[in-house]
C-alpha cells in the first residue's frame, strides 16, 4: 500500500510536539520534491532576502529556527557567507538538510522545551514556517532572545492566521514596550508563487527587530 501524500492540511493539523515529530518523520524525504518545488515555495527565499537587506557584518552567526530540509539556508547562501546553524524538532528533516552541506552544526530540539544553547550565541535568528498553526507559540521568542547577542537581528516569519490567534502580535508589542527589542518592522511575506489551491494566496507577517544593546 502506498503512503498517503502529505500536505498543508496535515501541517496545519499539528497540535503537539509529538504530532510534529510524527508528521515530519514521514514527510522529510519527499518534502522538497512533493511540496516545496511544485508549489513554488518562495517563503524561505523571502526570509533570506529580508535578512540580506537588513544585516551587517555583525549579524552572524545565523541560527535558522525550524531549519527543516535546509531551504532557508539554501537561500541565505546566495546572500552571505556567514556561518549558519540549524535547529528543528525533526531529526529526519535535519538528516535531509545535513546532506546539503549548508550548516555549521545542526541541533534537534523542541522550542517548547529547554534549549541547550549558550546565551548570546547568535548575531541573527531567522525563521520561515515554524511560527504557524501548531505547537510553537510566541513564548518561544523569549528563549530565542536569550541566545541572541545584544543588537542581534531577528527575521521571524509568522503565519498570518496564527499572528492574532496565538497572540504573537501582543507578545511582540510587549517585548517592544519593555525595551527588550528595538527597530521593529513588519513585512507581508508571500508563501507560494505556483500554487492553485485554497492556500495559494496565503501570506505571513515577518517580524524584524534587533535585541536591545
Amino acid at each position: 500500500m502506498s503512503k498517503k501524500k502529505l500536505g498543508l492540511d496535515d501541517a496545519y493539523a499539528v497540535e503537539t510536539p509529538a504530532d510534529n515529530i510524527e508528521l515530519y518523520r514521514d514527510w522529510a524525504e519527499t518534502y522538497d520534491s512533493d511540496f516545496a518545488a511544485p508549489r513554488g515555495y518562495v517563503y524561505p527565499a523571502r526570509i533570506a532576502a529580508i535578512y540580506s537587506q537588513l544585516a551587517s557584518a555583525y549579524h552572524q552567526p545565523i541560527l535558522d529556527v525550524g531549519a527543516g530540509t535546509g531551504l532557508v539556508a539554501e537561500a541565505l547562501t546566495a546572500h552571505t557567507s556567514a556561518p549558519i546553524d540549524g535547529i528543528d524538532i525533526s531529526q529526519e528533516m535535519l538528516d535531509v538538510s545535513e546532506t546539503k552541506g549548508l550548516y555549521r552544526q545542526l541541533v534537534c530540539a523542541d522550542l517548547t522545551g529547554d534549549l541547550d544553547i549558550a546565551s548570546h550565541s547568535y548575531g541573527a535568528i531567522v525563521s520561515a514556517g515554524t511560527f504557524t498553526l501548531g505547537h510553537v507559540g510566541p513564548e518561544a521568542l523569549y528563549k530565542l532572545l536569550h541566545i541572541a547577542k545584544p543588537g542581534a537581528l531577528f527575521v521571524i516569519g509568522i503565519n498570518g492566521v496564527a499572528f492574532d490567534k496565538y497572540g504573537f502580535g501582543s507578545t511582540i508589542a510587549t517585548l517592544s514596550a519593555d525595551g527588550l527589542i528595538t527597530d521593529l518592522n513588519f513585512y507581508h511575506t508571500q508563501y507560494y508563487d505556483n500554487a492553485e489551491d485554497e492556500h495559494a494566496g496565503d501570506q505571513g507577517l515577518t517580524a524584524c527587530f534587533h535585541t536591545a544593546s
